[in-house]
Order: structure tokens, then C-alpha cells, then sequence
């Protein structure tokens, strides 16, 4: 993983990351392909995890093999859109700790506003793997990665399917202990705070409101 920005590059992100673009594909086509996307960036941002070998009994001999080492992780899905990308994560790491940070952002003032926190216990003795489709201004995001370091989180990285030059800025600045892994970095932020080209609100395409 690299210093702060790891931009997955993969074919199959990229194929499915454009059908996602389009403004033509449904709501369950669009949550699908969330799902399938999150597990294929979820390789990316799981790498260099901790492991410990066990001893086991393969139909053959005895063996040392590798396992994950330590406390269970904790994924913690920013509502409500961070929830397309914990469910495909959630495949691959069934056994994570789960947590949800709910903020909303204020229209006029592009700040976040808090309205629901709830993480799970020991998070300094945990990876959490934060997750939220859209990096846009980078505020809700840097808000949520602040509540859960004062929840006592120390190894944190953050998960999304695209972010925007500015967001990996304020990220950087406000926290620059913590990594980034997306599909894509888009051209930038419009005059209301959505990303360029982006693919539109995440939580409306993915649950079919406005």
C-alpha cells in the first residue's frame, strides 16, 4: 500500500466502475455491482495485514500455516451509503466487528452533521477499515475518521469507491496516518459539492430515491 493514496487500478474495477457511471443502470444493477466492487477493493485494503502461523492437519501431514493475527477487525460503514461497500466486504471477512457512523451533510455549508454512533468495543486493538463510496469534500469523512480515534481507534484506513483531489487533501491534512484505497481519483468537486464526473448520490442510486 502505498504512503497515503492507493488508486486500484484493476480491469475488472474499471469495467464495473464505469457501468456504475451510467445513468442508465438500476438500482439493483447498481447495488450489485457495489457489492462486487467493495470485495475487489477489499483485497486491496486488507493487504499487510498481521498474520501468526497455526498448526493444522492437512488430509496429508501436519502443517504451520499462516492465519490473521490479533482482534477480529472492525468495519465501520459511514450511513448510509457506506453500507453498499460493508456488505461485499462483510463476504469476504465475515468474522469483522461491525460499527455505523451516521452523518449528514448540510446542504449550505457542505459541513457534516452527526446523528448516530455506534462502533464496536477495543477499537485500539483493532484494524478498522472505515467505508463511504464518495471522498467528495473530504469533511464527513475526516469528521467520522476524528469519532472514531476518539473511540480509541490507532490503525485506521479508509475505503471508497471514488474520491476527488480535494477530499484526498483535506484527508491528508486532518489525517495523514490514515490510507486511502479507492477505485478512482475523479477531476473534481462542482460548485455544490459532488464529484465530477462522479456517478451522482451513491445512497439515492443505490436505494432508487431523491
Amino acid at each position: 500500500m502505498q504512503e497515503h493514496l492507493t488508486i486500484v487500478d484493476h480491469p475488472l474495477v474499471k469495467h464495473k466502475l464505469s457501468h456504475m457511471r451510467d445513468e442508465n443502470t438500476s438500482s439493483n444493477h447498481f447495488r450489485q455491482l457495489m457489492r462486487e466492487t467493495s470485495q475487489l477493493l477489499a483485497y486491496e485494503v486488507t493487504r499487510n495485514l498481521k498474520m501468526e502461523n497455526k498448526t493444522i492437519r492437512t488430509p496429508m501431514q501436519e502443517m504451520e500455516s499462516p492465519v490473521i493475527a490479533g482482534k477480529k477487525l472492525a468495519l465501520v460503514s459511514i450511513l448510509r451509503a457506506g453500507n453498499g461497500l460493508l456488505d461485499g466486504v462483510l463476504d469476504l471477512i465475515p468474522s469483522a466487528r461491525v460499527g455505523f457512523v451516521g452523518l449528514y451533510r448540510d446542504e449550505e455549508t457542505l459541513k457534516p452533521v452527526k446523528y448516530y454512533f455506534k462502533v464496536p468495543s477495543n477499537l485500539e486493538e483493532r484494524l478498522v477499515i472505515a467505508v463511504d463510496p464518495m471522498l467528495a469534500t473530504g469533511n464527513s469523512s475526516a469528521a467520522a475518521i476524528d469519532m472514531l480515534k476518539e473511540a480509541g481507534a490507532k490503525n485506521i484506513r479508509f475505503l471508497c469507491l471514488l474520491a476527488t483531489p480535494e477530499g484526498v487533501a483535506l484527508m491528508k491534512d486532518r489525517h495523514p496516518d490514515v490510507p486511502i484505497v479507492t477505485a478512482s481519483l475523479d477531476e473534481k468537486l462542482n460548485d455544490i459539492g459532488y464529484i465530477l464526473p462522479g456517478l451522482g448520490d451513491a445512497g439515492d442510486r443505490m436505494f432508487g430515491t431523491k
